[in-house]
């Protein structure tokens, strides 16, 4: 069996960019209203850096700000395995 490899892309910056936010400071608050503490470097670190690992709470938190789902925050790849070309099992005869 062929391993996939799946990946993505964080869009966080862009979506608060389109939201009207340029300082990810401004994140603080709004997070912390949703009782996700994080300090301001977290904050800017979360924008600017692709996440290896993010919290279903601060997931939650961002779609929750942004009235949105997950996935205008984060876009996933996953290509395809390329099949071999094999003859059918069925062959007419």
């Amino acid at each position: 069996m062929m391993q996939r490899q799946v990946s993505y892309r964080w869009l966080l910056r862009d979506v608060i960019a389109n939201h009207g936010m340029f300082a990810t400071t401004a994140l603080v608050p709004l997070l912390a209203e949703r009782e996700v503490a994080l300090s301001p470097s977290q904050v800017h670190r979360l924008v600017t850096q692709t996440p290896e690992r993010l919290s279903l709470a601060i997931l939650a938190a961002l779609c929750d700000i942004f009235s949105s789902a997950p996935l205008p925050i984060s876009s996933r790849s996953a290509p395809r395995p390329r099949r071999n070309a094999r003859p059918s099992a069925r062959t007419a005869t």
